[in-house]
């Protein structure tokens, strides 16, 4: 085969004439630049790849492009990894939240459960009015005994604080200018006829009617303090 003259073969066929150099740059992804107004300058200096055997042209080739195809497989590969850690972090963050608001979760509802139970608990000790002996006449500590035993144990306070403003525990307090009456002070006394007939003397009948109406009003005695707080009557 004839030696092909630089310049017509740097004309010619422009992406033939490489350095073996080149080639394997290539590869690596650095392929040097040549100013077109000094291509042929370039090329005269240029090992062509005519120049190399025939035999090992084609293996420069092959390993230029399997240089390339390692390169980007590698570029693949960095890339890959670094989505699929990414990918894992984000993941990972989101169950450590799920788990937590999950935690919390049992936590409420275990707090809200024992909560019910202490309630139920309570309330299933509560005395009934009837279950009192009927007495000529009660002093206040006999008064707030009872009341203790009917009312349940995390509404007494509540409840005392009430009777405190309302009668000092006197269940004949009476209020000529208003007709409120007993220890609760309804208004009018006669009210509380619906939890015995014996409102005026028994107060048991005072405290059950006491405790009925602070319920369906305010929820509980807790509920009827906090509005007596802000408005002093209830």
């Amino acid at each position: 085969m004839s030696r092909i003259s630089v310049r017509g073969f740097a004309v010619a066929s422009a992406t033939a004439v490489t350095t073996v150099g080149a080639v394997v740059g290539v590869a690596a992804g650095s392929t040097p630049a040549v100013d077109d107004n000094n291509f042929e300058a370039t090329a005269a200096d240029t090992t062509l790849l005519a120049d190399i055997p025939a035999g090992q042209q084609a293996q420069v080739q092959t390993a230029s492009l399997t240089q390339q195809a390692d390169a980007q497989a590698s570029a693949a590969d960095a890339t890959a990894k670094k989505s699929a850690e990414e990918s894992a972090r984000v993941q990972a963050a989101k169950d450590a939240k799920s788990k937590k608001a999950a935690a919390e979760d049992r936590l409420e509802q275990e707090r809200k459960e024992k909560a019910e139970a202490a309630e139920r608990a309570s309330r299933s000790e509560v005395r009934s009015a009837s279950a009192f002996a009927t007495q000529g006449s009660y002093s206040v500590a006999d008064v707030q005994a009872m009341a203790r035993q009917m009312i349940p144990g995390d509404q007494f306070q509540c409840f005392s604080n009430i009777v405190n403003h309302e009668s000092s525990w006197n269940y004949r307090a009476s209020n000529p200018s208003s007709g409120a009456y007993g220890l609760v002070q309804a208004l009018p006394g006669s009210k509380m006829s619906s939890a015995g007939a014996d409102w005026q003397t028994n107060p048991a009948t005072q405290i059950k009617w006491g405790l009925s109406y602070m319920d369906g009003r305010y929820g509980s005695p807790c509920g009827a303090w906090s509005f007596w707080q802000a408005n002093h009557w209830y």
